[in-house]
């Protein structure tokens, strides 16, 4: 939309929204969403709000979901922006592409839902100790609402502990994490900035490296498995 279009808009629209109502209206799902993030993601090209006369950002019920999507695919599967854009490219020219273990947008949205304690043992059938252990061990931390992130981790413990593999036997792979996590924050440390643009872009860099090292991980195991195997 081009500048001043706000003022243009029907009087039938949707009201646009300001950079307040905004954070107000998607915080409480995405507390780490700031004026910042806002501004960055409309610099990566993934959001374009309308702007008043007096060049103030609005924001229509399209750019809020648009926005929605964004914070859900890099909360729920860990993608880095420019695999988000590329894919939200192409719903832009009508085509329905694929992200690992997406189907197509409506799909993913589906995938974006928040679970009770209580709905989150049920989603992954897991018994409520389960959950409990996994706490204790650092492998899930505790919270009021639970993302499907979330599930699919308890759903996993669970066959694990089918197989005899409990919460307790992985209390490692924390401590591994966060190593590699430092790894991470050494890589970025020379380009890291302290304004708030700047630091968007470290947490995105952080982010893709933190893709890379788990697919080097899954590599590694799955090679360490096959020649354990013969």
């Amino acid at each position: 939309m081009s500048e001043g279009a706000a003022a243009r808009r029907p009087a039938h629209a949707p009201p646009l929204l300001g950079i307040g109502q905004v954070l107000a209206k998607l915080q409480p799902e995405f507390p780490e969403l700031t004026p910042s993030k806002l501004r960055f993601l409309e610099e990566q090209g993934l959001v374009t709000p309308a702007r008043t006369a007096a060049g103030y950002r609005k924001f229509s019920p399209a750019d809020i979901e648009r926005i929605t999507v964004v914070l859900a695919m890099q909360r729920d599967h860990y993608l880095p922006l420019k695999v988000i854009r590329a894919h939200l490219e192409e719903i832009d020219a009508g085509r329905t592409p694929a992200l690992p273990g997406v189907v197509d947008a409506s799909a993913f949205r589906a995938t974006a839902a928040r679970y009770s304690r209580e709905e989150l043992l049920r989603e992954a059938g897991a018994a409520a100790a389960l959950l409990d252990e996994a706490v204790s061990a650092s492998l899930i931390r505790p919270a009021e609402v639970y993302g499907p992130e979330t599930r699919d981790l308890l759903a996993a413990l669970a066959a694990l502990r089918a197989s005899g593999i409990e919460p307790r036997h992985l209390r490692g792979l924390r401590a591994a994490a966060e190593r590699q996590a430092e790894l991470v924050e050494q890589a970025i440390a020379p380009e890291r900035r302290t304004d708030p643009a700047g630091r968007a872009r470290s947490a995105e860099r952080a982010r893709e490296l933190g893709e890379r090292l788990t697919v080097v991980h899954a590599a590694v195991l799955r090679d360490v498995l096959d020649r354990r195997a013969h």
